[in-house]
């Protein structure tokens, strides 16, 4: 494993693994294929391109550009193809879902074929807990348990997850897939929960709190969710699933105090306001597999929250000039006519 493709490695959880395989691994190279859509970002990647110029490269491209990927394989001599590629956002997929079929689905596709026609190329799809769907009881999602989304983008990355298992199983690709809790951290765009929500505060603005907050997530820090996936990588057994997380959970109201907390910042902010559509109520799975391959997090929960806040309070160069832009059009959209609940949903 000396040359990697990683799709998407200008995007969130992207760019932090390649940061962390450059700077783990000295003999890897990291080839960087991203289309730079609105989350995919050059400055998620400006210290990489300085501290390891010679071992990272970038090639723009989409995944769904067959001629694209294929010259990327040949110009790079790409062993392995890591797939971090796709459209990921649950409200923008309830807004637009044809994007995320066309990449989640279309996208993997058109890699998988890529990396037969290179003679096998060991290939690895990051894919989510949300293909598990809605978690009953007390039960954590094991990685032999049927898929049931409940979303488009849920289902979009469940028939990513599909079709690489099917190419494993018909042309013996050799493939792993690893499903990640809620990944919080460093470079995430800001429409997704924390970050949203510390930028949020950061203006004396309302958090829009879906329901009643008592949802519950896996919040799992970026670098444990990267150090899973290089053990997979590296020790994980080809046709294989792993889930990737820290095995518990905690509502996302308890989230928001912890935020809140740390940021200094009166719970006065909080708005609960009318809940998604189709929202899942509980997300939580089983690590056992991983665990036994000799990862474990180093985070937990409260520090990857508190983490995350201090990392946004610190580098408001990389956040503010986002909230100004096509950020304000899709807060607009999905919060600007959400009702407001004059008290927390049943």
């Amino acid at each position: 494993m000396q040359t990697l493709l990683v799709t998407g490695g200008a995007g969130f959880i992207g760019s932090n693994f390649v940061r962390y395989v450059l700077e783990q691994h000295t003999d890897t190279t990291v080839v960087v294929y991203d289309k730079l859509t609105y989350a995919g970002r050059m400055e998620n990647l400006v210290d990489v391109a300085e501290n390891f110029a010679g071992r990272y490269h970038f090639m723009q491209g989409d995944i769904c550009d067959a001629p694209a990927v294929n010259a990327a394989l040949d110009q790079f001599g790409i062993d392995t193809i890591v797939n971090f590629a796709a459209e990921t956002h649950v409200d923008r997929s309830i807004l637009d879902p044809d994007a995320f079929m066309r990449t989640d689905v279309y996208g993997t596709y058109v890699l998988l074929e890529a990396a037969q026609k290179h003679g096998g190329l060991r290939y690895h799809q990051v894919s989510t807990d949300e293909v598990y769907g809605h978690i009953h009881g007390d039960h954590r999602s094991l990685e032999t348990d049927c898929m049931a989304p409940r979303s488009p983008y849920a289902a979009s990355k469940a028939g990513g997850d599909h079709l690489v298992n099917a190419y494993h199983i018909t042309y013996g690709l050799p493939i792993t897939i690893s499903r990640g809790a809620n990944n919080i951290g460093p470079y995430q765009y800001p429409e997704k929960v924390v970050p949203l929500f510390v930028t949020n505060a950061l203006n004396d603005m309302h958090l829009p709190v879906y329901g009643d907050g008592g949802q519950q997530r896996d919040y799992q820090y970026v670098q444990d969710h990267c150090a899973g996936i290089d053990m997979v990588l590296r020790r994980g057994v080809i046709g294989e699933s792993y889930n990737v997380g820290t095995g518990k959970e905690m509502t996302n109201l308890r989230m928001v105090e912890i935020l809140l907390d740390e940021l200094g910042k009166p719970a006065s902010l909080i708005r609960h306001v009318e809940d998604r559509a189709g929202h899942d109520r509980r997300y939580c799975m089983n690590v056992d597999k991983l665990l036994a391959l000799g990862w474990e997090p180093e985070y937990t929960h409260e520090e990857a929250i508190r983490a995350t806040v201090r990392w946004y309070v610190a580098n408001p160069w990389w956040w503010e000039p986002i909230r100004s832009g096509e950020f304000k059009e899709y807060y607009q959209r999905v919060y600007g006519q959400r009702k407001t609940l004059s008290t927390p949903a049943a």
